[in-house]
C-alpha cells in the first residue's frame, strides 16, 4: 500500500518540479552575470536618482510660482487701495479740512498773475 501511494505521487509530481528550484536559479544567476552587468545596473540607479531628483526640484519651483503668484496678488491689492485712499485725500474738499486745523482758508478770489518787465521791453 505504500509502495501505491508512493508511485502515485511521483505519478503527480512532474519531473521537472521535482528537482531543487535552487539549481535553476544558480544557473540563472550567478557571480559573472552580475559583474557583467553591474555598471548597467549601476546606471539605471543613477537614473533614477536623477529622476527623483529633478521630481523634487520641479515641485520646488512649483511651490515658488504659487507662493510668488499670491504675493502678487496681495501687492497689487494693495496698491489699489493705496491709490484709491490717495485719490480720496487730494480732493479739494478733503484738502480744505485737512488745512483747516492750520489756520488756512480756501480763496474767494482767483488768483493774481504778477507780471515782471525787463529792460529790452522798455
Amino acid at each position: 500500500m505504500q509502495e501505491e501511494e508512493k508511485h502515485i505521487q511521483e505519478d503527480l509530481i512532474p519531473e521537472d518540479l521535482a528537482r531543487e528550484p535552487r539549481k535553476e536559479w544558480r544557473l540563472r544567476i550567478n557571480y559573472q552575470l552580475i559583474t557583467r552587468n553591474l555598471p548597467f545596473l549601476l546606471f539605471l540607479a543613477v537614473i533614477a536618482l536623477v529622476y527623483i531628483a529633478n521630481s523634487h526640484l520641479a515641485e520646488k519651483k512649483v511651490r515658488r510660482i504659487n507662493k510668488l503668484s499670491r504675493e502678487i496678488k496681495e501687492l497689487k491689492w494693495e496698491y489699489l487701495s493705496v491709490k484709491s485712499e490717495l485719490m480720496f485725500r487730494s480732493k479739494l474738499s478733503e484738502v480744505s479740512k485737512a488745512v483747516e486745523q492750520l489756520g488756512l482758508k480756501e480763496l474767494s478770489t482767483p488768483p493774481q498773475r504778477i507780471e515782471v518787465k525787463t529792460k529790452t521791453e522798455e
